[in-house]
């Protein structure tokens, strides 16, 4: 989706920059807009809280264009990845605090699996890193974004239909969060067969 999303978030991210807001000023506000989300969910107000989680999501897209407009740094890239995950944590927390009874099991099974699979993509990016590897798969990033079963589209997609599906969220945190445990999966074989033969020179 990068050769769509890209030209008009880059058109964007200019215009925000030129107006003198800052990337990691672009990233808080699309936290606070992920945050409000998942507070207005653990409300009981899944369906209206769609609007700031797209706008999150929106502004999300929109740090990296400002940033790529104006002065890309480290800790940018840092605080972009440590945003999306609380807000990819916070989601389904919410849709614990909506239900607990319903959703408690179901939400604890899929946040262990987005700690698994966060911890394979930071891992596999680290291991890059090391070995001064690089790819523009997902446009220009901060880190080496490794390719998976499950990303940021498919994870976005699965929060709108839970907005809208409340009550289902239980049987779709079961069918995502397996999902996300293969990716994670897939990715250790991945870094195997990539980065087996290395030795650790630290």
């Amino acid at each position: 989706m990068r050769r769509w999303i890209d030209p008009p978030l880059n058109m964007a991210g200019a215009g925000i920059a030129r107006a003198g807001l800052s990337a990691n000023a672009v990233t808080l506000i699309g936290l606070a807009l992920g945050l409000l989300a998942a507070v207005m969910i653990a409300l009981s107000y899944p369906l209206q809280a769609l609007i700031p989680l797209l706008l999150s999501r929106i502004a999300d897209g929109l740090d990296g264009a400002v940033a790529r407009a104006t002065e890309k740094t480290d800790f940018g890239g840092y605080l972009d990845i440590a945003a999306d995950f609380l807000f990819y944590g916070a989601i389904p927390l919410a849709f614990v605090f909506f239900d607990p009874a319903a959703n408690g099991l179901a939400g604890a099974f899929l946040l262990a699996s987005f700690y698994f699979n966060g911890t394979s993509f930071l891992g596999y990016a680290i291991l890059a890193e090391k070995h001064d590897m690089a790819t523009a798969a997902q446009g220009q990033k901060s880190l080496y974004y490794s390719n998976g079963i499950l990303e940021g589209t498919e994870t976005i997609i699965f929060f709108v239909i839970l907005c809208l599906f409340p009550l289902y969220f239980a049987p779709l945190a079961w069918v995502f969060g397996t999902a996300c445990f293969a990716t994670g999966i897939l990715r250790v074989y991945g870094a195997y067969q990539t980065f087996h033969h290395s030795k650790d020179d630290t």
